[in-house]
């Protein structure tokens, strides 16, 4: 088929299917939108996922080499190749920090102390790497030590979606600390997708964090969670409710999700709502809905939740 006859037969289905005036609507729309958003009738470009894919992996690989970076790699090009590879991933996030900062500004042009700024909140990423190396060290023990289908710390490493879900937290909250939220979310989001389980990179969470299995674990912005805790799938922990201001619009920041304590267990299925305490050692069994604080070493059931409403005359 010749060219004029591609273009021809291309104009025919553009007109069949009202293109040009599609188009154009979506044209209005967008134009509208930016107008009550921003004021930009181009707006600053923001971070995009797909790069920041890379990205992730790419840090993953420079903390893990031996086991995430390439096949192929000897020992005596180990150095070399974590240098490269930081170097590539930490200047292509630098670009996407730029981006976030350009976007949150709301000027036409990025400015010289966001520029600089970028730089900043680079540098210091990535000088936070080696803690973030030794964290998840101690979180693949946990999960080694606390799962008897383990057979080494390297299947835990590879296989396991909880683990590759608190890398991406981990390497996501530090951003969140540095100051770019945005890509923070998209990162620990880019986990979510792959893993199932949803970790905000607000959160604070100690070291030794094993979550078993994983696919629906949810943890919300504000939780704390202490050393050598452990979650089963299907655990959320999340807000019980979301407080307005005099205009009816979400406070948001606040404190709202749990604090969970040092050396705590909560099995498949619980959900664990509200700014309230578990304390230190206690165990939280599946599908427990838990609404109220509980002290250092209970073991909370739902058998338990019941015989304390029946007890209460309103469980009928």
């Amino acid at each position: 088929m010749t060219n004029v006859n591609r273009i021809s037969d291309l104009q025919i289905r553009s007109t069949f299917l009202e293109i040009d005036h599609i188009v154009e609507e979506l044209r209005d729309l967008r134009i509208a939108s930016l107008e009550n958003r921003q004021g930009h009738t181009r707006p600053p470009k923001l971070p995009l996922r797909k790069i920041l894919v890379g990205v992730a992996e790419g840090l993953s690989a420079a903390m893990f080499p031996n086991r995430l970076g390439p096949a192929d790699l000897a020992d005596e090009g180990i150095d070399h190749y974590v240098g490269h590879t930081l170097n590539s991933a930490l200047r292509t996030l630098l670009v996407q920090i730029q981006h976030e900062l350009h976007f949150s500004s709301g000027l036409e042009n990025l400015s010289d102390a966001d520029r600089e700024r970028a730089v900043e909140i680079t540098q210091a990423f990535a000088k936070r790497l080696p803690a973030v190396r030794s964290l998840l060290e101690s979180d693949i023990v946990a999960a080694y030590e606390g799962d008897p289908a383990a057979h080494s710390v390297d299947e835990v490493l590879v296989c396991y979606p909880g683990i590759m879900a608190i890398t991406y937290y981990r390497l996501a909250h530090e951003l969140h600390r540095l100051g770019v939220p945005l890509i923070a979310r998209m990162i620990s989001e880019i986990a979510h997708s792959m893993t199932g389980v949803e970790i905000h990179p607000g959160a604070q969470i100690g070291g030794s964090f094993f979550i078993d299995h994983g696919t629906g674990v949810v943890i919300g912005e504000t939780a704390i969670i202490g050393r050598n805790v452990r979650l089963y799938q299907a655990v959320t922990l999340g807000a019980k409710r979301f407080p307005v201001d005099e205009h009816g619009a979400l406070v948001k920041g606040i404190p709202r999700h749990p604090i969970v304590e040092d050396d705590v267990v909560i099995y498949a299925g619980a959900t664990i709502l509200g700014r309230i305490i578990i304390g230190r050692g206690s165990i939280i069994g599946g599908n427990v809905w838990l609404t109220r604080s509980v002290p250092a070493g209970s073991h909370v059931t739902q058998a338990q939740m019941r015989h304390e409403i029946f007890e209460g005359g309103s469980g009928i």
